[in-house]
């Protein structure tokens, strides 16, 4: 049986750069979301009645949307799934916003939405955001 060994680029940490450059850009999006919950707050509060739930629902998700960008830029070698999840769901919401049409709601989020995907996934790029599968160590700039 041979071994299979992985590629400096591959196993190896972040430079001390890239790292802080990447952990900014995810603490940007956790910010940006964040202004967006407070907008989506407000929203909500003069919502009507028609609207109050899906207001709500989309304030949640800002929120945890946010809470999630926080927390890759923290721990992002110790997140495994959740670059890939977030990462996910935001190109779900672009792919959806550009398929559904004239959609002025749709369309202004779609492009905003695109514009995080842009930012996580050089923020995950950056921190080497797959180190997080590896198995636990005791390196600490995992």
């Amino acid at each position: 049986m041979t071994a299979v060994t992985a590629t400096r680029a591959d196993s190896a940490a972040p430079s001390h750069h890239a790292d802080l450059v990447g952990r900014g850009l995810a603490a940007l999006a956790s910010l940006a979301t964040g202004v967006a919950f407070v907008n989506g707050v407000l929203l909500t509060l003069s919502a009507s009645d028609d609207r109050l739930f899906i207001e709500g629902w989309r304030v949640s998700s800002f929120g945890i949307f946010a809470a999630l960008f926080a927390l890759l830029a923290v721990r992002p070698r110790q997140a495994a799934g959740v670059w890939e999840i977030v990462l996910a769901g935001k190109a779900a919401l672009v792919v959806f916003g550009a398929l559904i049409g004239d959609v002025p709601e749709a369309r202004l989020s779609a492009v905003i939405d695109f514009g995080l995907v842009a930012v996580v996934a050089a923020a995950y790029v950056l921190c080497r955001g797959w180190l997080a599968w590896r198995p636990t160590t005791t390196n600490p700039t995992r």
